[in-house]
């Protein structure tokens, strides 16, 4: 039996090394409080010294707060081989946990530093000496640790060996130097046999190895130094990195290292959902993470860093908990055939049923059930026909287009459309606002109204919300998103898609529509969004 798997979370160091990602300090501190707060993540590292002043701020804002919290001690800094600077550093912003990179392979060591083993001990137990007169507490990251133990194995060993043995003072609580105390001595109390690493980490720096190695390399880590407390950090360069977590954790990595969405430099890092899915599972053991909470993360992380999720992402990407082809729905109406323990509800998330050209009958059955609709077999039939022949001309159907596609297929409404635009006019002139005239009807009554904006879309919506603030008295949905793209496969020329999202009443709507204008697309899908919660009002 094994204990808990310790998770370090790495997003705000190496996640933020994605090409094209920079969080701003009030970004940061909402993702630290996620991870800890939320995801119960055991530890997160949230910066690399010396960066910039405005990593200094974001470091300090994030420490002053886990201080608050009872957390300061989950709060970790890269940190670099430096005499004191590094250290310094992380005092003067509140950090107590220093991630010291050293290095792991001996081509790094010649090439790079250009010293011997010796030099490079010294100068770390240096560092450890000066930390520990600190209060700060030291881990150890043997940067190219994969490289190290293909190439230079012996020297690997010489150097943990070395500083495992490192006995270095440790203060007393009272006397560490930090902010709080001016960061002089005072009365240092020191304690011999303290201050020696917490942690060493090894690094796949470049993504080179396959689980193989992964499990062979670690073994021999753990053989020869089986008191100490190994983590493991994956890249993706090959694709592997989950995989060569489990690796790891198998041959006795006691933590491993993760980011949201799989951020990190290059390729990436071992992405937190997969990695707790996969560990809880394959290997049977457990961790701190609350998984209900891994799709929240993602899509913070995805808002802040500007990089999507791609749809199948295992875990938290848009598609991944929809079945496609109509025998699965089958099996899952008939005793969970098609399902596994990547249960949507386990992740806070529901399973759903696409609609297309892959559509068989119980895809059509399990969607129409969601909406309260009940439909004849030979009435399913008909609408499934119409369905499949959208997808073939690559047009995107969603469980709230198939009201009126059964409405349109039946020639009778299975939902009223109580709201339907009569007309509408939008026109643009050089060096003037767009402006949208408007005609709509709300069940049964014409109204009318003007407005510009901002854009030919915009001032639709402006003119429609002033039908509905001054001539109904309601509030109008607000627009959260909006999102153009062309339907997979699609041509520039072709039809677009628009994707927008609302919020009405604290919930949330979400609705598409093809054209090959945008505008028309725009306002079709906002007519829909109208529809939908005019229907929920009248019958509620």
């Amino acid at each position: 039996m094994r204990g808990p798997v310790e998770i370090m979370d790495t997003t705000l160091r190496d996640g933020e090394q994605t090409n094209g990602v920079s969080f701003v300090p009030h970004e940061k501190l909402s993702i630290a409080r996620m991870l800890l707060r939320d995801l119960h993540v055991d530890r997160i590292e949230v910066a690399s010294a010396r960066v910039s002043e405005g990593e200094k701020d974001s470091v300090k804002s994030i420490c002053r707060w886990a201080r608050q919290a009872g957390m300061l001690d989950r709060v970790e800094v890269l940190g670099f081989v430096d005499g004191t600077t590094s250290i310094d550093w992380l005092n003067d912003c509140g950090c107590r946990t220093l991630n010291l990179l050293c290095k792991g392979s001996e081509r790094h060591l010649r090439y790079q530093l250009k010293k011997t083993l010796d030099e490079h001990v010294a100068d770390i137990r240096r560092s450890m000496e000066y930390a520990a007169q600190c209060g700060i507490t030291v881990n150890i990251y043997l940067e190219d640790w994969s490289n190290g133990m293909k190439d230079s194995p012996d020297y690997v060993h010489d150097l943990v060996s070395a500083i495992s043995e490192v006995t270095t003072p440790r203060p007393t609580r009272e006397g560490f130097l930090s902010p709080d105390n001016g960061g002089t001595e005072g009365g240092v109390k020191t304690i011999e046999g303290g201050g020696s690493v917490s942690r060493f980490m090894l690094p796949d720096t470049l993504g080179i190895l396959n689980p193989d190695q992964v499990r062979a390399y670690v073994s021999q880590m753990v053989e020869w130094f089986p008191d100490l407390h190994f983590d493991f950090h994956a890249h993706n360069d090959y694709d592997l990195a989950v995989a060569n977590v489990l690796a790891a954790v198998e041959a006795g990595c006691k933590g491993v290292h993760t980011s949201i969405n799989g951020l990190g430099e290059r390729a990436g890092n071992a992405p937190l959902a997969s990695v707790q899915a996969a560990i809880k599972d394959h290997l049977g053991l457990t961790t701190s993470i609350q998984e209900d909470k891994l799709n929240d993360a993602a899509r913070l992380v995805e808002s802040f860093s500007g990089i999507a999720v791609p749809p199948n992402k295992p875990i938290v990407g848009e598609s991944v908990f929809t079945q496609v082809a109509g025998v699965h729905a089958d099996g899952d109406n008939k005793n969970n055939l098609y399902c596994n323990d990547l249960l949507p509800e386990r992740f806070g998330r529901k399973r759903e049923y696409a609609l297309g050209k892959n559509s068989g009958k119980a895809n059509i059955l399990n969607n129409l059930k969601e909406l309260g609709l009940e439909l004849t077999p030979d009435q399913t039939r008909r609408v499934t026909d119409r369905i499949i022949e959208l997808g073939d001309k690559k047009q995107l159907v969603t469980r709230e287009d198939l009201p009126y596609i059964v409405n349109d297929v039946l020639k009778h409404a299975t939902r009223e459309e109580r709201i339907r635009l009569r007309s509408y006019m939008v026109s643009t002139a050089y060096g003037l606002k767009p402006m949208a005239s408007v005609k709509l009807e709300v069940n049964g009554e014409v109204y009318e109204e003007s407005a510009m904006g901002d854009g030919m879309y915009d001032a639709f919506v402006r003119a429609v919300r002033h039908i509905y603030r001054d001539k109904l008295g309601r509030t109008f949905p607000w627009l959260t998103n909006y999102a153009v793209s062309i339907p997979p496969g699609g041509r520039t020329d072709a039809l677009v898609q628009t994707t927008i999202s609302w919020t009405y009443n604290e919930r949330s709507y979400r609705t598409h529509a093809l054209d090959a204008d945008q505008t028309e697309a725009a306002i079709k899908a906002t007519i829909k969004m109208l529809n939908i919660i005019e229907d929920e009002s009248f019958n509620s």
